[in-house]
């Protein structure tokens, strides 16, 4: 995004990689603490951010940690963390940006959900959270289309970032990785870049007439279990 001119406050509770990167971005990035399970914290960077470079218009609620409990092994505090961060951030987020989104004419939220809100999975507490983040999108849709705000979710496959590192990254986790790798039709796990390409297109005027919609970014593995 800042390649295509714009300037971005990046947001998390990664205080030291959150500042590096803010300043490999020179004066088009700021870094702001944030957890987003915290509404006075959401308050706090959306002051900071407009302080700093003036209205939101783009707003990516990205953040996100998973749980592979199922409904009888899932302890009720990790349910309860899994919805804070993944549930409750998407919509903080979403409310703390709307009044500024307002008073600058308009602007585009794009919401990270899954393959997960879109389709069966065993792990409950996560989808749960992205089938919600699914709901909220097309419910604040239709709440923001009038201000001229659009919403818009995202959902990814397997991406490979350090999420799913954990499950990966040993000899045993590699072989899983081929063998999963091996059933999609494109056969490879997501990068980030097959996500950031369609962030920047939501985040444009190219899409300008995109809202309460859908994108999935899966490597076609939802394409056989869709109706």
């Amino acid at each position: 995004m800042v390649a295509e001119g714009a300037v971005v406050a990046l947001a998390d509770v990664l205080d030291d990689a959150g500042r590096a990167h803010a300043e490999r971005l020179g004066a088009a990035g700021a870094y702001v603490h944030l957890d987003v399970s915290q509404e006075d914290q959401w308050n706090d960077a959306v002051a900071q951010t407009v302080g700093r470079f003036g209205p939101i218009t783009v707003l990516v609620n990205n953040a996100g940690i998973l749980n592979m409990d199922s409904l009888e092994d899932v302890d009720l505090g990790v349910y309860r963390r899994v919805i804070e961060v993944n549930q409750f951030g998407c919509l903080l987020g979403m409310r703390a940006v709307a009044p500024v989104m307002r008073a600058a004419g308009g602007g585009s939220m794009i919401n990270t959900s899954s393959v997960a809100g879109l389709v069966g999975n065993t792990a409950i507490a996560y989808a749960a959270s992205k089938w919600a983040i699914r709901g909220m999108t097309r419910s604040a849709a239709l709440h923001l289309g009038p201000a001229g705000i659009r919403v818009n979710s995202i959902h990814p496959g397997t991406i490979d970032t350090p999420m799913i590192h954990a499950d990966f990254d040993d000899a045993a986790g590699e072989q899983m990785r081929q063998v999963y790798a091996a059933g999609l039709p494109l056969r490879r796990l997501g990068s980030v870049d097959d996500i950031t390409g369609l962030a920047l297109f939501l985040a444009s005027d190219e899409s300008a007439y995109c809202t309460g919609a859908e994108f999935i970014v899966d490597g076609g593995a939802t394409c056989a279990a869709r109706r």
